[in-house]
């Protein structure tokens, strides 16, 4: 595959993604919401603050040479990103929506963790997605330019998952 063609494909599966959460914000909450799903919010935290120390530890291994330790670490996190994307779809098919209370004085920051959790979460995952290219097809400088921005940035996203889920834990309603 060529530069072209992976650029169109990574773009378009971070579109599709993209779209779907956006479609998944607009549903009705299901009158039948199964058991299992109420269990989702805390295994997207864990899954997050999983990836969050993978991440961690990835670039440690980098910065020790350890590129074979890093690769994996790297590949682990992805998997994992990749259930609690489709995790975080089968949550929000239902149609659930929690919100932070207007009255607590905390809103604001969670307001702010939140939008730039989601900003930067809609951001990392094409550059993510370049940089495995990058580094799959040996493009090394290209992988440590991208990185460079895409690493901080998915660190970033898994950290602050796990902050807004600790914050709005306490407000879920149909648990």
């Amino acid at each position: 595959m060529n530069n072209k063609k992976a650029s169109v494909l990574i773009y378009s599966i971070s579109a599709a993604v993209l779209g779907l959460v956006i479609l998944l914000y607009n549903l009705p909450q299901a009158q039948n919401i199964p058991a299992f799903v109420k269990h989702l919010p805390k295994l997207h935290a864990s899954i997050n603050a999983t990836c969050f120390v993978l991440l961690l530890l990835s670039l440690r291994a980098i910065k020790q040479k350890k590129t074979e330790l890093h690769k994996n670490l790297n590949l682990t996190a992805f998997a994992l990103s990749s259930v609690f994307i489709l995790s975080y779809v089968t949550y929000h098919s239902f149609g659930i929506e929690t919100s932070f209370p207007t009255e607590n004085a905390l809103r604001p920051v969670y307001l702010f963790i939140l939008i730039s959790h989601i900003i930067l979460a809609t951001l990392v995952l094409p550059m993510v997605l370049l940089s495995f290219y990058k580094a799959i097809t040996g493009d090394i400088s290209g992988h440590k330019r991208i990185t460079k921005w895409s690493m901080p940035i998915w660190i970033y996203v898994t950290f602050t998952g796990v902050v807004v889920y600790l914050m709005i834990a306490p407000y879920y309603t149909f648990l």
